[in-house]
């Protein structure tokens, strides 16, 4: 089998048929997957699906799920296909890590671990309900990432606060000399009415 014959692509409603053989096929809820059809990820040959994967993203998560063939031939090159895939998608949508239950070897040979109670508290709600083991393979470090923003949003605010002292200081500065120019005016003013005053005064003796 050359690889290069395989072609991955999203699903669509035209793979339905095919794609709930192969989870019936593999003793998976294909009533319940139907309805997710868009999370899965197929391999074809000549038009023929042969495999799929579901990829679901919540937040900054991804699951790995739900792996099935017609034809095993096709796993260990499919699987390479599609983790290059998996890898891509997680890096477009900003997923931190991946979970699956999937038991492959092949998945934990590119880094996926048992999950430890630990990380068992970062797995999202949506998911927990399920009681297999889980595997999760961390693609990006989270804690060190929100560090830096905060990081990087405290200078922000910094900076924001700076520019919003500088414009009040400003606008303060204007309103001084504002107060002064129109102080000065109003005296002149004053001191013109009372000139006029006294010189009109004077001429009607």
């Amino acid at each position: 089998m050359n690889p290069q014959d395989l072609r991955i692509r999203r699903a669509t409603v035209d793979d339905l048929n095919s794609l709930k053989a192969i989870w019936l096929s593999m003793q998976l809820p294909a009533d319940q997957l139907e309805s997710r059809l868009t999370e899965f990820q197929v391999v074809e040959r000549d038009g023929e699906v042969l495999g799929a994967v579901g990829f679901q993203i919540v937040r900054t998560a991804g699951l790995l799920h739900n792996e099935g063939y017609s034809d095993f031939s096709v796993a260990d090159a499919a699987r390479q296909m599609f983790w290059d895939r998996i890898q891509t998608l997680a890096s477009n949508h900003g997923v931190f890590r991946l979970w699956t239950q999937e038991s492959s070897p092949f998945w934990l040979r590119w880094g996926f671990q048992p999950a430890s109670q630990e990380d068992h508290a970062r797995l999202p709600e949506e998911w927990k309900s399920s009681e297999e083991k889980w595997y999760t393979l961390e693609l990006k470090n989270e804690a060190v990432i929100n560090a830096v923003m905060e990081k990087q949003f405290s200078s922000f605010r910094s900076s924001e606060k700076q520019q919003t002292d500088a414009a009040m200081a400003r606008a303060k500065t204007v309103t001084t000399v504002v107060a002064v120019f129109f102080f000065i005016v109003g005296f002149a003013g004053i001191g013109f009415a009372i000139y006029l005053f006294l010189h009109l005064k004077a001429a009607g003796r």
